[in-house]
């Protein structure tokens, strides 16, 4: 492995790195803040003076008082900040869990300590306080990372297209090989023009050897902000489908995790508007190219569904309203209907203005008008996450009453975070697999 390999290979949720480092950054911060040890003179009267340590004078500790006050304020402020853009504002559309609050304080303290240290501290306590204003970024961000669960490596922070690209013409395996591959993959829009970004696609041992006979097809959907990578990456979708493919003679489904969004931060609402044709690309561009290059069933009874938190809400979309192209689905923290920001932004931006529009593209208003007999559900959230847990159960009763097997399960102790969605994988999606490859047979 070489020095730049091993780098982006560094692990950034492993306790034994983060421990260390988190002590380190503690440390740091309160040397910045106790008084300086070093002996000074003080005159203890006036025929001699004697010699005492600096950190015993009231002179020291009330800048320590100040340094400290400075801190908390700080600390406060920022606190007061989240929960106005999140709890009131609901900028972000989730809450922001009290952990990652926690980091953000610790952030902003540390900032402030750092300044207050810089400003008036000595030459050694500058010194030390330069060093903290790094760390006070980077502690925090790998705190609130191991929250989320988003990025494990180095690489998955750094690099966009972490895996290498799919040889369509790559010689097959004399025999099975002991694992699937992890390949990129360009799916043009050749319908829908769409702009879409490169996919990852997933081939199990079954489809790499001479001849392979016809899988199932999960597409699957990342969140917004997101790009496809993350459900390999954050996700962990590929060990999981090893393990089901090592269990079942190096069968698996083919999965490909698409780009619903065409750029991180663009909600298209998994419709066609003035954002691009997102559902033609995904229900008519991806299906063209996946039966054309890929050893893929045709029945479309042997198709599924999965997403995460926006990508959910497009697998909820899209299965409600073509349910003779999808037979199963696993939908992470799914919203009840598409949406940005508000309503009216939502139907201005993806519905040409129409509210009417934008109620009747919710998933459960779909399942009203075209049911969803024979289909099986599941519905999974993070047990910490209320507002999604809710989604969840008032999802899965509209499946119930529109014909549908439906599960509702709770990741245990997560909130709306990649830990959720790896539980979810983990538990969830291999009945989803069962299910697909039965209706193969």
């Amino acid at each position: 492995m070489s020095p730049t390999e091993w780098l982006l290979a560094t692990q950034l949720q492993a306790p034994s790195k983060l421990v260390p480092i988190d002590t380190a950054f503690a440390v740091l911060a309160v040397v910045v803040l106790l008084p300086a040890l070093r002996p000074a003179p003080v005159a203890a009267d006036a025929d001699r003076a004697e010699r005492t340590w600096a950190w015993r004078s009231r002179a020291a500790w009330r800048a320590v008082g100040v340094r400290a006050a400075i801190a908390a304020g700080a600390a406060v402020v920022v606190l007061a900040v989240c929960w106005f853009v999140s709890d009131v504002l609901d900028l972000f559309g989730v809450g922001l869990s009290p952990v990652t609050r926690m980091w953000v304080a610790f952030a902003a303290a540390a900032l402030a300590l750092a300044v207050a240290g810089i400003v008036h501290g000595g030459t050694g306590r500058r010194v030390l306080a330069a060093l903290l204003v790094p760390a006070a970024l980077l502690v925090p961000a790998l705190g609130v990372n191991v929250e989320f669960a988003k990025y494990p490596t180095l690489g998955t922070v750094v690099q966009s297209d972490p895996y290498p690209a799919l040889d369509l013409h790559a010689a097959p395996a004399d025999t099975m090989p002991a694992a699937g591959e992890v390949r990129t993959v360009d799916i043009p829009g050749e319908r829908s023009g769409f702009p879409a970004r490169p996919a990852i696609a997933y081939l199990p041992p079954a489809a790499l050897v001479r001849d392979p006979a016809p899988l199932p097809v999960v597409i699957a959907f990342a969140g917004q902000p997101g790009a496809p990578s993350d459900m390999f990456t954050a996700g962990k979708m590929g060990e999981v489908l090893d393990a089901y493919a090592a269990a079942h003679q190096g069968r698996a489904p083919i999965v490909v995790s698409v780009d619903q969004l065409s750029a991180p931060g663009r909600n298209t609402m998994c419709v066609d508007s003035r954002l691009g044709k997102s559902a033609t690309y995904v229900t008519r561009d991806v299906p063209d190219w996946l039966t054309a290059h890929l050893p893929v069933t045709p029945d479309r009874r042997a198709w599924g569904l999965v997403g995460f938190s926006q990508g959910a809400t497009c697998a909820m979309q899209f299965v409600t309203a073509e349910p003779s192209s999808y037979a199963a689905v696993l939908a992470i923290s799914s919203e009840l209907q598409p949406i940005d920001q508000n309503p009216q932004h939502s139907a201005d931006e993806a519905f040409g203005g129409s509210v009417a529009s934008w109620k009747a593209a919710a998933p459960i208003a779909q399942m009203r008008a075209h049911g969803l007999r024979g289909h099986s559900l599941w519905l999974t959230a993070g047990s910490s996450d209320r507002q999604f847990s809710r989604n969840a159960k008032t999802l899965g009763a509209a499946a119930r009453t529109a014909g549908a097997t439906t599960t509702i399960a709770f990741a245990p102790g997560s909130g709306h975070d990649w830990n959720t969605v790896q539980w979810s994988l983990r538990t969830e999606f291999p009945r989803e697999i069962d299910e697909l490859f039965e209706a193969a047979r």
